[in-house]
């Protein structure tokens, strides 16, 4: 028997959970949509990562981005499903929580936390790509600007640092100014995105063809062995899409807004991302010079571009690895905040106050700020380190996506959600994938453990290439029973949580 629930208002909305509303709810569709596509940010990731992927399998690694966009989908229908229902902040936490129970979600939450504080110094740093390029006087400390350089690392800390400062300040301002400028930015991407793509198309150097070459298969045995690592790139990509969940304490009715800008940040993502890689394999000088696979992207770019023209685009990128660090610093201080709230992270009482005036979390915004500028240190006395950090970072997002999908699917087998038909605040029925639910999940759970086991195999061409650290090469296990052991430390035993949540409830 389907049983109609009465539809809530946003006001009283959180209150059917236990929580107060303390945030301030002023985020409309596109402010929620700007937030899941500014943490994907394909014109910094695509930009940043685009020679991994084609220096392992060749131009056919293409393919490897609407596997991973079709996993990645299945996760964030679920998402959606559970978004719709659970609309509060700390969304992977409060979803695997009420499907898995407190330790599942603490673990996710605290999963996430990490992740998200190595992801954004891991955008941070991407600055020093492109700064240094847009005029001389960005790189302060030395001349060499790589990255691997000794003063390329050090400015790079140096311009991140700087980058961290303005997102916490902005973050610590409000959630209104947040808003604006991650809009905006998200508006300069969207044209750049769509200029880029337009520069590749029509300077193409071959047809659409390209993408069935499989080039060189590198080091790697066999093609295919090859091609798997290859889809690394996408996989690094294609995360964070669900932050429109983490604020939707502040979004307007977010039980329609949020599963549907989940499902929209990823899907215009994977399409814009896909169109600039088959763009820039049409358009590249040469795909056996090496270039290609070094240099990625900035070396089409180079090429076909004009000085001026150039330089305005390095502009464009630099403002989405802008954005793209403050969404993923305003997503972990909704995840921090809300954790807090429920007592569950030391110093909770301090981490879950509300600013009155801008009603913001300031004290998890500075906290994570300062977290990401340590981890951007590491940067200075080790590059590799640094960089195997980002990678690793990756496999605890996974993992913390799992945490959601396989409760999930537990609870979707014991009847979930158990016929109750639900209702926004508009009166319209909540987003459900119906019949679909079970296979659905499913694919998400087989997905997202075969991405952890791809993610976190012990590559030496991945975690350790210049083959001087050969511990980092199982740096992802490493890293993970690290993480699992200092929370199981942290973890707060013997403390009443503030709402509990009771697994076999009916919502």
């Amino acid at each position: 028997m389907t049983i109609a629930a009465p539809k809530p208002s946003d006001d009283n909305d959180l209150a059917e959970f236990g929580y107060e509303q303390q945030l301030h709810r002023s985020l409309g569709k596109f402010a929620s949509f700007a937030a899941g596509f500014s943490f994907v940010s394909i014109l910094t990731t695509i930009f940043q990562l685009f020679g991994l992927g084609f220096s392992f399998a060749g131009p056919a690694f293409f393919w490897t981005w609407p596997c991973v966009f079709l996993g990645q989908f299945m996760v964030a229908l679920s998402f959606a499903e559970l978004a719709a229902r659970y609309p509060i902040s700390g969304a992977i936490y409060q979803w695997s929580r009420r499907m898995g129970g407190e330790i599942i979600g603490w673990f996710a939450g605290w999963f996430m936390i990490i992740a998200q504080i190595v992801t954004a110094a891991a955008a941070a740093i991407a600055l020093q790509v492109v700064l240094p390029n847009v005029w001389s006087g960005f790189q302060i400390v030395g001349e060499d600007s790589s990255l691997t350089s000794s003063s390329g690392a050090t400015n790079a800390v140096l311009l991140g640092s700087v980058l961290l400062v303005l997102t916490t300040t902005i973050n610590c301002v409000g959630v209104n100014w947040m808003s604006r400028i991650n809009n905006i930015g998200v508006t300069c991407e969207i044209i750049g995105v769509i200029a880029v793509i337009g520069m590749f198309f029509t300077h193409a150097q071959r047809g659409p063809q390209v993408v069935f070459d499989t080039g060189a298969a590198g080091s790697e045995p066999g093609y295919i062995w090859a091609w798997i690592v290859s889809g690394l790139m996408a996989a690094y990509v294609m995360v964070g899409f669900g932050s429109a969940g983490e604020l939707a304490e502040e979004t307007r009715n977010p039980r329609r807004v949020a599963p549907r800008t989940i499902r929209l940040a990823l899907s215009v993502s994977a399409l814009g991302g896909g169109l600039m890689i088959v763009g820039a394999l049409m358009a590249a000088p040469s795909l056996t010079d090496g270039r290609l696979a070094t240099e990625g992207l900035p070396y089409v770019l180079g090429a076909i571009l004009s000085s001026p023209w150039g330089t305005l685009l390095l502009i464009d990128v630099a403002i989405a690895v802008f954005v793209c660090t403050l969404a993923i610093q305003t997503a972990a201080s909704r995840l921090m905040f809300s954790m807090a709230r429920d007592g569950r992270l030391p110093a909770s009482k301090t981490l879950s106050k509300v600013n009155a005036r801008t009603g913001t979390p300031i004290a998890p915004s500075v906290l994570i700020g300062i977290a990401c500028i340590l981890v951007l240190a590491v940067n200075v006395g080790n590059s590799a380190i640094f960089t195997t950090l980002s990678s690793v970072c990756i496999v605890l997002i996974y993992l913390a996506y799992l945490m959601v999908t396989v409760p999930l699917l537990r609870r979707r087998l014991q009847g979930w959600p158990h016929g109750v038909v639900q209702y926004d605040s508009e009166g319209r029925k909540l987003f459900s994938l119906g019949v679909f639910g079970v296979p659905v999940n499913i694919a998400a759970v087989l997905y997202g453990a075969a991405m952890v086991i791809n993610l976190s195999w012990p590559r030496a061409e991945i975690f350790n290439p210049s083959g001087d650290m050969p511990i980092l090469q199982w740096a992802a296990p490493i890293t993970v029973i690290a993480v699992v052991l200092v929370g199981a430390l942290c973890y707060p035993r013997g403390k009443t949580v503030p709402n509990p949540v009771t697994i076999g409830a009916s919502k």
